[in-house]
């Protein structure tokens, strides 16, 4: 997926109120950014470390940039959690996700289960459904991505309501974007939440499928690239 509007670079200076940064432009101004993530970004902020911010060209807005990627090591890490679902609609439309294709119609944002909302939901032609959840993956230690950088209630009634889909005779799919290409496996990061490492076993067993993928990640593009191995 292409980044359409503009974008700029300069280094990160500090995280603050959950969703500021500060931001020292190439050219020496400091201008406040809208952070997206509402993680923690374990691992990520780094003071010091190149960033990417996207100016929205919108002066009504109170922060006019958002926070879209900052570099960690060799690696530029998506931080913006609006991108993954938009790139992985994108991509299963065009068939790019073997796991995902066959299917007749896709949809973003459906309202199902417990007052929830599934981020895809795949309709096959005789009707069949397949619901797929994705969560946008910034955390790693070493080449292992991990998912939740902090503890997440709403993570753990997502694989319980995808369990319950698979149950009521459905597909159902948890899909871990991996926001950056230094990585080779996925696993629950059970030191941090191991409520939701127990869970994702836990939905596993009931027959929720586990996908990972890792991207391709620069200023300007956002792009799946390798499906990486779960291990759980």
């Amino acid at each position: 997926m292409r980044i359409e509007l503009p974008t700029l670079e300069g280094r990160f200076l500090r995280r603050y109120k959950r969703f500021f940064v500060d931001v020292e432009l190439d050219g020496g101004e400091i201008v406040v950014a809208h952070c997206p993530n509402t993680g923690s970004l374990a691992g990520c902020l780094v003071e010091g470390a190149p960033v990417v911010l996207r100016d929205t060209q919108d002066d009504a807005r109170k922060l006019r940039y958002v926070f879209q990627a900052i570099r960690v090591g060799k690696s530029w890490v998506n931080v913006d959690t609006s991108l993954p679902n938009a790139v992985v609609f994108d991509a299963t439309e065009r068939g790019a996700i073997p796991e995902l294709v066959g299917y007749a119609r896709v949809e973003r944002e459906k309202k199902y289960g417990e007052a929830s909302r599934i981020d895809l939901l795949l309709t096959g032609a005789r009707g069949e459904l397949c619901y797929v959840e994705v969560k946008n993956t910034t955390y790693a230690e070493g080449s292992v991505a991990m998912f939740p950088d902090a503890v997440t209630e709403r993570g753990l009634k997502h694989l319980d309501e995808l369990g319950n889909m698979v149950e009521a005779g459905h597909r159902a799919v948890q899909f871990f974007f991996v926001s950056r290409s230094d990585t080779t496996s996925f696993a629950p990061a059970e030191r941090i939440d191991p409520k939701y490492a127990a869970g994702l076993r836990r939905a596993a067993r009931r027959g929720v499928e586990l996908l990972a993928y890792d991207t391709t990640v620069s200023p300007r593009r956002l792009e799946l690239r390798h499906r990486l191995e779960v291990r759980i």
